[in-house]
C-alpha cells in the first residue's frame, strides 16, 4: 500500500485510457525469501514500458520478453481471464531470476484491465480514500469498495482482494534550503508534498518541481491540508510565529508525524511556550517531535534532510527509534 502503488495504477490508467494494451501484475504468494512482499504490483505496456516492481529486475525482464513487443520481439500480450505464473520453483530458476535462496513467488497477471475502473480507483485514492479492489479470476471483472482499514491481500479459487491506500503526504512549513532537500527526498520516497510559506521572499527562490505551494498562514494551511494517518507535518522556519501555529493545529489531527527543526534547547523552549501561552500540557505535546531526525552526524542541509527523512520513514514503517540516537542528534543540530 505504498505510494508506489498509486503511481503504478495512475500510469496504468493513463495507458489504458489512451488505448494502449497493458497488463497488471500482482504478487499473490511467496515462499521462503522474496524480493518484494505480497501485494506488490507492476504494470507492463505492450511496447515494454514498465512501472512498479515485483522483484529485483530479472522477473521484470522475463515478463517484458514474454508479454511485450519490446526489442523487436514478436510476442503479443494475451487477452481474456487473468492467469497465474510462478517463479523460482527450482534452485536453477531461482538463481536465474535473482531470487534469494529458496525463494518462490506467484504472480497474478491481469490483461488489459478496465480503464474506467482504474480511473475510478485512482480518483478515490487521490481523494485520500482507502479502497478495496476485488478481481474475478474467472473473467477479470473488478469490483471496487471503500475500506476502513488496511488489510492483507487475500486470494481464493475465485477472486483476489487487494486493499490500496491513498498517497502518503507531507506538509512543509518554510521554503528554505533544508525544505528543498527534504521535499526532493520525500518526492522520490513516494510522498505528495505541499509547501507552505506566506513569505514572498522565500517562495521566490523555491525550485522543486511537483510540489504544491500554499501562501496561507501555517495554521490555515494545516486545516486546508487536512492531515490524516498517512500525513506528516514538518516545521522548518525556526520562526515561532510560523512554526508554532502549524504545530498546534497539526497536533489536533491524525498526522502520523508532527515535528519541528531546531536544537534541543529550542525544542524545550517551544514546549514551555506552548504550555504557558497556548494551554497545552505535556500530554497534549507528547506527539510533538523535536529536535527531529536520526543521528548521523549531520551538519549540512542535505545531510540534515537525510536524517529527518530517515526518521519520518522509520515512524511511518513502525520502526522504534533508540532514545540514545535522538539525544545524540539533538546535540548535533544548531539552533
Amino acid at each position: 500500500m505504498e505510494n508506489l502503488d498509486v503511481m503504478v495504477l495512475r500510469t496504468l490508467r493513463d495507458w489504458r485510457l489512451a488505448g494502449r494494451r497493458a497488463l497488471l501484475t500482482t504478487v499473490v504468494r511467496t515462499w521462503g525469501s522474496s524480493p518484494r512482499p505480497v501485494g506488490s504490483i507492476m504494470a507492463l505496456a505492450e511496447d515494454g514500458a514498465v512501472v512498479g516492481s515485483v522483484s529485483g529486475g530479472c522477473i521484470e525482464d522475463d515478463l517484458i520478453a514474454r508479454y511485450s513487443r519490446a526489442h523487436g520481439a514478436d510476442n503479443a500480450m494475451p487477452t481474456g481471464a487473468p492467469s497465474m505464473v510462478k517463479y523460482g520453483i527450482t534452485a536453477d530458476e531461482a538463481h536465474r531470476f535473482g531470487l534469494p535462496c529458496g525463494g518462490t513467488l506467484e504472480l497474478l497477471l491481469e490483461y488489459d484491465p478496465d480503464a474506467e475502473s482504474l480511473k475510478a480507483l485512482v480518483a478515490e485514492l487521490e481523494q485520500g480514500h482507502m479502497m478495496q479492489r476485488t478481481v474475478s479470476l474467472k473473467d477479470g471483472s473488478v469490483r471496487l469498495a471503500p475500506s476502513l482499514a488496511p488489510a492483507e491481500l487475500k486470494v481464493t479459487e475465485g477472486e483476489l482482494v487487494n486493499t490500496f491506500g491513498p498517497e502518503y503526504r507531507m506538509l512543509l512549513i518554510g521554503a528554505g534550503q533544508l525544505a528543498e532537500y527534504l521535499a526532493t527526498m520525500a518526492r522520490f520516497s513516494g510522498f505528495a508534498v505541499t509547501l507552505c510559506d506566506p513569505r514572498t521572499e522565500y517562495r521566490a527562490v523555491w525550485d522543486v518541481p511537483g510540489v504544491a505551494i500554499s501562501t496561507e498562514m501555517p495554521d490555515d494551511a494545516v486545516r486546508a491540508f487536512k492531515p490524516d494517518r498517512r500525513s506528516c507535518v514538518v516545521a522548518l522556519t525556526h520562526d515561532p510565529k510560523l512554526d508554532d501555529l502549524a504545530l498546534l493545529e497539526a497536533l489536533e489531527t491524525d498526522a502520523f508525524y508532527v515535528g519541528a527543526i531546531g536544537s534541543r534547547r529550542n525544542a524545550q523552549a517551544r514546549r514551555d511556550r506552548m504550555i504557558e501561552h497556548f494551554e497545552q500540557t505535556e500530554s497534549s505535546l507528547a506527539r510533538l517531535r523535536g529536535p527531529i531526525g536520526i543521528y548521523i552526524g549531520s551538519k549540512t542541509p542535505p545531510e540534515i534532510a537525510v536524517s529527518v527523512m530517515a526518521e519520518i520513514l522509520a515512524v511511518k514503517n513502525g520502526v522504534p527509534l533508540p532514545r540514545e540516537m535522538e539525544v545524540a542528534h539533538a546535540k548535533s543540530l544548531q539552533a
